[in-house]
C-alpha cells in the first residue's frame, strides 16, 4: 500500500516563553501525520497546529534536529528558524556533572533515561509512594502500572533521576525502601523542581509563535525653555503669507495671516506645563464672527505644534460665502462678487459678472435711489448704512 504524500510544512523555532524549549507549527493537508511524527519524537500538543518540545535534560534543540531531518527524509517541508538552528549548533555541558567520565553520548543517555521516568510519573504511568532524602539527594520508591518487575527504587532528580533497584511486590519494595530511609520518609512524590515546573507550564500552554512587532512611534517629548519662541521665530520666517504683530504689551505676540481669518496668539511668559502658551482661532471673515478656537500648553512638543500650524496655511471660507472681487479693466465697468446675507443663498445677479447697482432703501423725497462704485474702487469694499441686499 502506497504512503499518502507527505504534503505538510512544518517550522520549528524557540519556545518564546521557555527557553531552550521548541515550538513546532504545522500546516498542509497532511499536517495530521506530520503531527503524528512529532509526538511520537516527544513533541506534545498545545493547539491545532502547534506543538512543543520540553525536557528537563534541556536538550531541546538536540532532539528538535533529530525530528527535522527525520520529517524531511519523510518528504515534509521543514525549516528551523535561525536562532534555533544557532542553539543546534552551540555545543555545551552541564557543570560540576557528578559523573565526569561519561562521554557526551553517554550523558544524553542518562538525561534521556531521566526524561523517561518523568514523563512517566507525569502521564501516571509511574506512580510514586514515598520519597526521601538520604543527605546528597532525592529518593523514591514507586509502581509502574504494567511490566515485570515493576515496583522500583528511583535515585536522584530531575536530569539524574535513575531506577537503582526493582522488585518483585509493592510490599517488597516499601520495606526496603522504610529500612535504609527510615525518618526521613515522606508520603507521595517529592515537590517539583524549578525546572520540571516550567516543563510541565510550557506543555500546558497555548503558546503561538513569536512574530516580529513593529517598533513603537516615539513619543513626541515635551518641549523645553526656549523651544515655542524658536518655533514662531522660524515659523514667521519661512511664512511669508503670515505676519507678525506685537501688542501693547510684550507679553504677547499675534501671528496673522493674509486672509485675516486664522490669528495665533503666543504668550511669551507662559512657563508652568498647565499655562496656555498658544491661541489659535479661525473667524468667519476678517471681521466675521468666530469659527473655533484652540489652545496648546507650554509643554506641548514641536512636532505636534508643527503638524498643526501645516493645517492654517489655506482657510476654508463659511459655507455659503464668496469674497472674491473681480475686476474687468480700470476704466471700465466693474463687477463684484458679493457676500450673500446669513440664511439666504447668493442669487443669480450676485454671481452675474455685469455691473449692477445696489438697491437702496427709499430717501426722505420717497424716490427709490442707486448708487454704483467710484471709478478704481470695489464693490464690495463699500459699506452703506442704508444698503439692503437685491432681492
Amino acid at each position: 500500500m502506497p504512503y499518502a504524500p507527505a504534503d505538510a510544512h512544518v517550522s520549528f523555532t524557540l519556545h518564546p516563553d521557555h527557553h531552550p524549549g521548541v515550538l513546532a507549527t504545522t500546516s498542509g493537508p497532511t499536517s495530521d501525520a506530520a503531527r503524528s511524527h512529532l509526538h511520537d519524537l516527544g513533541f506534545r500538543s498545545t493547539g491545532p497546529d502547534t506543538m512543543v518540545l520540553a525536557r528537563i535534560d534541556r536538550e531541546e534543540p538536540y532532539y528538535a534536529d533529530r525530528a527535522a531531518n527525520e520529517l524531511a527524509r519523510y518528504g515534509f517541508t521543514v525549516d528551523i528558524a535561525p536562532a534555533l538552528q544557532e542553539e543546534i549548533n552551540t555545543g555545551w555541558t552541564w557543570a560540576d556533572y557528578p559523573m565526569p567520565w561519561c562521554t557526551p553520548e553517554e550523558i544524553r543517555q542518562v538525561s534521556a533515561d531521566a526524561q523517561r521516568i518523568h514523563d512517566d510519573i507525569a502521564t501516571g504511568r509511574l506512580t510514586i509512594h514515598l520519597h526521601a532524602h538520604n543527605g546528597h539527594t532525592t529518593v523514591a520508591v514507586g509502581t509502574y502500572a504494567s511490566g515485570v518487575r515493576r515496583h522500583v527504587h528511583l535515585h536522584g532528580e530531575g536530569h539524574l533521576r535513575q531506577v537503582t533497584t526493582t522488585f518483585e511486590t509493592e510490599a517488597e519494595a516499601v520495606a526496603d525502601f522504610h529500612s535504609h530511609h527510615t525518618g526521613a520518609v515522606r508520603p507521595g512524590p517529592a515537590p517539583l523542581t524549578e525546572l520540571e515546573q516550567r516543563v510541565r507550564q510550557a506543555l500546558r500552554s497555548t503558546t503561538v509563535p513569536a512574530t516580529p512587532e513593529a517598533p513603537a512611534p516615539p513619543t513626541p517629548v515635551a518641549a523645553g525653555p526656549g523651544e515655542h519662541e524658536q518655533f514662531l521665530d522660524q515659523f514667521l520666517d519661512s511664512k511669508p503669507e503670515w505676519s507678525k504683530h506685537r501688542t501693547w504689551s510684550d507679553e504677547t505676540t499675534i501671528a496673522m495671516h493674509e486672509s485675516l481669518s486664522i490669528r495665533a496668539e503666543f504668550d511669551h511668559e507662559a512657563r508652568h506645563r498647565t499655562d496656555i502658551a498658544w491661541t489659535i482661532a479661525g473667524y468667519d471673515g476678517p471681521v466675521g464672527e468666530l469659527l473655533w478656537r484652540a489652545t496648546l500648553t507650554a509643554d506641548t512638543p514641536i512636532p505636534l505644534l508643527q503638524a498643526i500650524t501645516g493645517h492654517l496655511d489655506h482657510p476654508v471660507p463659511a459655507p455659503g460665502t464668496d469674497r472674491t472681487c473681480h475686476y474687468t479693466k480700470p476704466d471700465g465697468a466693474r463687477s463684484a462678487t458679493l457676500p450673500a446675507p446669513r440664511g439666504k443663498p447668493p442669487t443669480a445677479a450676485s454671481r452675474s459678472n455685469t455691473t449692477r447697482p445696489h438697491k437702496t432703501t427709499a430717501g426722505p423725497s420717497s424716490e427709490a435711489t442707486t448708487q454704483t462704485a467710484p471709478p478704481g474702487q470695489s464693490v464690495c469694499r463699500q459699506a452703506h448704512p442704508t444698503t439692503s441686499w437685491p432681492s
